[in-house]
């Protein structure tokens, strides 16, 4: 079934962060639930169980994000004085109202991640889709007063039709997009328009340690590797995310990488850091200069 596309509006090469800055970061923290009786698809030992059986490995390994992880996350972010935006299942606002309640008092930004991390927009019907989306947006909106405005689906995958969903449902920015390592500005035939923040995937602990394999390390150096070349190399903006889940790097094996890039990029003036929203707002205040592009990957 096709559906209207979006015009695209996209920044231009002399695109600037907040405060002139060419290169922007922005650290992402995944905290992530599962509906009641779901685990995880994926656990540390690789092997999965026979289809059927509850696999309380992995269920436990899940779990140790919101006991143990999210909390580290945030201790360093606070140490090295960085506002995340951290991704937040609507399930965990009901299991772990306390911790929700926390990181959005310390500054951080709460992205609205879905109700679990197996309601996944595009099995849903379009009902289905907005009933997600006003659930996740209700569970987190009453602890913390505010609602979000920003929402990324689980695996980054929303729908044909859920960013138009978004947008009519007040959301200002989203990251179901990896089309570009720059946002941009979709307005939806409707008229209702949303910020599309691409989440890069290149320093993302789940992918590169659990399907790759690599040590913590390899991360460090994949960072250290694309942030030279982003400053030195490229001559346009560009945008580069560093993202932990707290079940994987929320762990002292990997925390310890999260920890080091953020003061990395802390010392290093000529790079932006900040959150989603706060880019998602410089966008539309610069949006003149905007220019419009052909195609769109909905």
């Amino acid at each position: 079934m096709s559906h209207p596309k979006p015009t695209i509006l996209r920044p231009q090469a002399d695109f600037r962060f907040p405060g002139g800055a060419r290169v922007g970061v922005i650290f992402n923290i995944a905290y992530e639930g599962w509906s009641p009786g779901v685990v995880p698809g994926i656990g540390p030992m690789g092997n999965p169980l026979k289809p059927g059986f509850y696999d309380a490995n992995a269920a436990s390994w899940g779990m140790f994000g919101a006991v143990r992880g999210i909390w580290r996350a945030l201790e360093i972010a606070a140490r090295n004085g960085v506002k995340a935006s951290v991704m937040t299942n609507g399930v965990l606002a009901e299991q772990w109202p306390d911790t929700i309640k926390a990181i959005h008092q310390g500054g951080h930004e709460i992205i609205a991640h879905s109700y679990g991390m197996d309601i996944i927009p595009v099995y849903l019907d379009e009902a289905g889709q907005r009933e997600n989306i006003a659930r996740t947006t209700g569970l987190i909106s009453d602890l913390t007063g505010e609602k979000p405005i920003g929402w990324i689906s689980p695996r980054g995958t929303g729908s044909p039709i859920h960013v138009r969903l978004l947008a009519e449902a007040g959301y200002t920015h989203h990251g179901d997009c990896n089309d570009d390592d720059m946002p941009h500005l979709a307005i939806e035939a409707s008229g209702h328009e949303i910020i599309g923040i691409p989440l890069i995937m290149d320093i993302n602990d789940l992918p590169s340690a659990i399907r790759y394999g690599n040590n913590a390390r390899a991360m460090l150096e994949q960072f250290q590797d694309a942030f030279a070349a982003c400053l030195e190399r490229e001559t346009r903006p560009v945008t580069l995310d560093v993202t932990i889940h707290t079940h994987v790097y929320g762990r002292p094996a990997g925390a310890w990488v999260f920890d080091e890039i953020m003061k990395i990029v802390k010392a290093t003036p000529e790079a932006w850091t900040g959150t989603r929203a706060e880019l998602a707002a410089h966008m539309q205040s610069g949006r003149a200069s905007l220019v419009k592009c052909e195609g769109s990957s909905r």
